[in-house]
């Protein structure tokens, strides 16, 4: 399939069983039941939410099973199912065996777009272990500031079905994609994709590394324009490689040095492309400032580089690449400067819930008392520290998973002071910052990485870097 061919499936009377409610599961049914489809739902919670959910759907009549998400029902002919339902699950076991095949929401929407008649938008996709809804949201930026009608869509919270069967009427769409979505896209045609990076992330759910590549690869399947890899990250390139694109997509990569032709890299502190110019060998085209990126961090620098490549790709000028940079403002929770206080500067990434992530933002600081810990995942902490050692002043740990952490400062950073918090109460994010401030001195960054999960103190990681805000603004306003 063509990156603008439509998919024209004849939903009438069809046998659809919709896997889980919820932000995919609710859109597709509507979707399908809509387009004359008999859809059953199955979800495995039976609970409040679940039951007024129920019984929305119901009302439309569309039949649905709670608390038994394990079992396909008779005569299916097509599953949809919400993104973070692993594999190995009884009901895809159970389609797989009944020659029943699944789609996930992102296959769904790809299929349905263009249906009702209107000339379907093409997808500018991301993926990557991490930065994919920054990149997202800065390629949206870039596009706007060029004059097109756009969205950042998908993984990012809004519903790509939304944006396919919706009023609204696009020129070309921003796709952030995960690698659960990925995996159940099989028909997926990008104009142009990313990976961002990689690294080990979501194994209990793809079985392997090589399992939670292969589905990241699939974001540069049947690519139009380019495929767009980090020159410093050899993984994401080889996955060009594999990947079986149309006629003439070009592999585009991005780095922080000094591009070679076919690339975007930086240059005395300008981004510059030597990709989309007309002689690439002698050429670069001068794009924006490092400046421009807000923050200047080395990663968010290369999600910026990522999002030009993407743009340019879609032929997006120069202009627009610098206005769309200065314009976007980063979510909270990403790298985000909360105060400076007696000379030192407090750092909210509560969003690096990985190893990977706290990398990239622990590589951004010189010197850090690090606030660390939470669910590690099962992730190991050694390479982690062995990288930021250099730049650590001291270290503050909390979370169920702390020890993790602590042992292996003990191994590679054991001159760095190191203040374990045993507690999970609502005040030890307080805590916490205290004994960050009495560790830094003037010059320094506090900086909250966690390289965790949130879950064993926090709903999500959006509460905890609010608890560490909270805490820090607490701290100015003592020392005001």
């Amino acid at each position: 399939m063509g990156s603008q061919e439509v998919s024209n499936v004849d939903w009438q009377g069809k046998r659809v069983t919709v896997a889980g409610l919820g932000v995919s599961g609710i859109p597709a049914a509507r979707a399908l039941h809509e387009r004359g489809a008999r859809v059953t739902v199955v979800n495995d919670g039976d609970d409040e939410r679940s039951r007024a959910q129920a019984a929305e759907l119901e009302a439309l009549g569309i039949t649905v099973r709670l608390g038994d998400g394990a079992t396909l029902p008779e005569s299916t002919e097509l599953v949809v199912t919400a993104p973070g339902w692993k594999p190995d699950k009884p009901l895809f076991l159970a389609a797989a065996e009944a020659g029943v095949p699944v789609w996930g929401d992102v296959e769904l929407a790809w299929r349905l777009r263009g249906q009702d008649g209107r000339e379907p938008a093409p997808w500018l996709a991301v993926t990557g272990t991490n930065g994919k809804t920054t990149t997202v949201r800065m390629l949206a930026s870039i596009l706007e500031a060029a004059g097109l009608r756009t969205a950042a869509v998908g993984n990012i919270g809004v519903s790509l079905l939304d944006a396919v069967l919706g009023d609204e009427t696009y020129d070309v769409l921003a796709v952030e994609l995960s690698s659960y979505q990925l995996h159940w896209a099989p028909s997926l045609r990008a104009h142009s994709g990313a990976v961002l990076n990689l690294a080990p992330d979501h194994l209990d759910w793809h079985g392997s590394m090589a399992g939670y590549a292969a589905d990241k690869g699939r974001i540069y399947e049947g690519n139009s324009v380019a495929c767009v890899y980090n020159a410093q990250d050899g993984a994401t390139e080889d996955l060009v490689r594999e990947a079986d694109v149309e006629e003439g997509c070009r592999a585009i990569g991005f780095t922080l040095g000094t591009p070679g032709p076919s690339q975007l890299g930086v240059v005395d502190g300008i981004l510059v492309d030597r990709a989309f110019v007309t002689n690439r060998q002698k050429q670069a085209q001068e794009l924006a400032e490092v400046a421009d990126v807000n923050p200047p961090a080395p990663h968010n620098i290369a999600n910026a580089l990522a999002a030009a490549a993407l743009a340019r790709a879609y032929g997006v000028p120069p202009t627009a690449v610098r206005d769309g940079l200065r314009a976007f403002r980063p979510d909270a929770h990403r790298i985000e400067h909360i105060a400076d206080v007696d000379g030192v500067t407090y750092i909210d990434d509560s969003k690096a819930t990985n190893t990977h992530a706290a990398e990239a933002s622990l590589a951004a600081y010189d010197p850090i008392v690090w606030i660390a810990g939470g669910l590690a995942k099962g992730a190991t902490f050694d390479e982690l520290v062995t990288g930021a050692a250099e730049r650590l002043r001291g270290v503050v740990l909390i979370g169920a998973d702390r020890a993790l952490i602590r042992e292996a400062l003990a191994r590679h950073a054991p001159e760095v002071p190191v203040v374990d918090l045993d507690r999970t109460d609502t005040g030890a994010m307080s805590a916490a910052v205290g004994e960050a401030a009495r560790l830094a001195r003037p010059g320094d960054t506090v900086l909250l990485a966690p390289a965790c999960a949130s879950m064993d103190m926090f709903v999500n990681y959006n509460k905890r870097g609010e608890a560490f805000a909270d805490a820090v603004r607490r701290l100015a306003d003592e020392s005001a």
